[in-house]
């Protein structure tokens, strides 16, 4: 009898040290978790261009780098931001600009207006090095409830990859962790207090969750920031097929229609309208009326060739390089410039 109750003891003591091991790990990382508010100016697409709707917006994001001016967080909680303010753990609020951004993968890199010196910065983790069926951590702000934690297992792996090179596109982690509304851009932790993910979305027929989350691997938002994310321009555009730009008279085979421009973006300061007429074009839902931009540079966008040929350009330009861009507006040819900043 007593050595069953030292068994018994001993177990309890093993799961408390446990318990409190994770707890540890918890309050040491969730200092580098942030929560981030945007706001957002929206074109009501009603046939005025000074329409706008402001709306704001919650997610969350994660410090990260050894100069402690960087944010990782997910592309659509910032992609039409306005205005950016990052919170800390501590309650120091500053403001951010966005980077670098790739709304395929859904991970964007935003730069502090001020270094985060007293903060310290979370550690990068090998997602290639997890498995199915790792256990894992989220920290994040669902639904407004500031660093909350939810704790699940690594439940799937699912890569797509550019057919024409066979480059990774995408890269997701599927977890049965609690995620909702406003986790969004947080961090996914290993049990090593690693990051691994960036919270992206969830999967749901309810509005809730339903235990099917997602998180951009930390691999994928690695390379595509610092080798293949696209500068932001502040601009949201839509490719023109040939027969796209015949509809609109475009007198090229291809452009990019501007759907929408964030305030205060490149876009914004280099003149840039965007649409403010909702049209449905087959089954595509556009905003039709903004500018279309015709060639950038010495770079005629009349191609998904040359498209693609713009973003490598555009993603190697380097400070105080000016750039100009010929759009056509109401019919009328017009040339804009901007020095990138």
């Amino acid at each position: 009898m007593t050595k069953f109750f030292a068994t018994i003891f001993l177990s309890f003591i093993v799961l408390t040290t446990v318990a409190q091991s994770f707890a540890d790990l918890v309050e040491e990382v969730t200092k580098s978790v942030v929560t981030i508010q945007v706001l957002q100016k929206r074109n009501s697409g009603l046939g005025n261009p000074n329409g706008y709707t402001a709306d704001e917006g919650m997610g969350s994001g994660v410090l990260i780098g050894e100069k402690k001016i960087f944010i990782l967080t997910a592309a659509h909680v910032v992609a039409d931001a306005s205005k950016i303010q990052v919170a800390f753990h501590d309650g120091t609020i500053t403001g951010a600009s966005i980077r670098r951004i790739d709304q395929t993968a859904d991970v964007a890199l935003l730069q502090l207006n001020e270094v985060a010196s007293h903060i310290p910065s979370a550690r990068f983790g090998n997602s290639d090095a997890m498995r199915i069926g790792d256990d894992i951590f989220v920290i994040g702000n669902p639904l407004g409830l500031e660093h909350s934690v939810s704790k699940g297992i690594i439940s799937g792996k699912h890569v797509e990859k550019n057919q024409a090179n066979n480059e990774k596109v995408q890269e997701f982690f599927q977890t049965d962790a609690s995620i909702n509304k406003g986790n969004s851009g947080g961090p996914m932790f290993n049990m090593k207090g690693e990051v691994i993910g960036i919270v992206s979305s969830i999967l749901s027929f309810s509005g809730g969750f339903e235990g099917l989350g997602f998180a951009a691997t930390s691999g994928i938002a690695e390379e595509i920031l610092k080798q293949r994310g696209r500068i932001w321009f502040g601009t949201r555009v839509l490719a023109m097929s040939a027969e796209f730009c015949a509809i609109f008279n475009v007198p090229q085979d291809g452009a990019l229609m501007v759907q929408a421009v964030a305030e205060n973006s490149p876009g914004y300061f280099m003149g840039l309208k965007g649409g403010y007429v909702t049209m449905a074009v087959g089954n595509q839902e556009i905003l039709a009326g903004g500018d279309i931009i015709l060639q950038f540079d010495a770079i005629p966008l009349n191609s998904a060739e040359n498209i693609v040929k713009f973003f490598d350009y555009l993603n190697n330009m380097e400070t105080g390089q000016t750039y100009k861009v010929k759009i056509l507006r109401a019919g009328q040819i017009k040339h804009l410039s901007w020095r990138m900043q």
